[in-house]
């Protein structure tokens, strides 16, 4: 983990996002989805790089990378704002949105190197999720 903390303490970091608009979806090449969201501190804006492809939850639906219409799902969410968040073993990270949810759990061999990446905060603090670390450790 990042930053000055030395001990990781689940949903810590991630919940700072509650309360905070998500405005904008980002498709980095065909590599990773980057969300934006506003800081706790003008001028600061937060960015959350997703490096699996997440599982969107919307009207009653889930979808995958693969579903046809899941970049629509994922636009869809923003703007949104975060009501919610939870990370924990098993579960992975989920984000829940008044416009939907974004779930990050994915199978071993979606992995190549981290999951995801949370930045841009205020006071620098960071955290970069990794199988077999933290929230990820049923990934080993």
């Amino acid at each position: 983990m990042g930053a000055t903390t030395n001990q990781y303490v689940p949903n810590e970091l991630l919940g700072r996002l509650v309360g905070q608009r998500m405005y904008s979806v980002e498709f980095v090449l065909n590599d990773y989805v980057q969300f934006r969201f506003d800081g706790d501190e003008s001028p600061a804006h937060v960015t959350f790089n997703s490096y699996v492809w997440p599982v969107v939850q919307q009207d009653g639906r889930l979808w995958r990378e693969q579903d046809l219409g899941y970049a629509d799902a994922l636009r869809r969410v923003a703007p949104g704002t975060v009501v919610s968040t939870t990370e924990a073993t098993g579960e992975g990270i989920r984000i829940e949105l008044d416009t939907g949810a974004i779930v990050i759990h994915p199978a071993k061999e979606e992995i190549f190197v981290e999951i995801a990446e949370l930045s841009g905060f205020a006071d620098g603090r960071w955290m970069a999720w990794r199988p077999g670390e933290d929230s990820f450790e049923d990934l080993a």
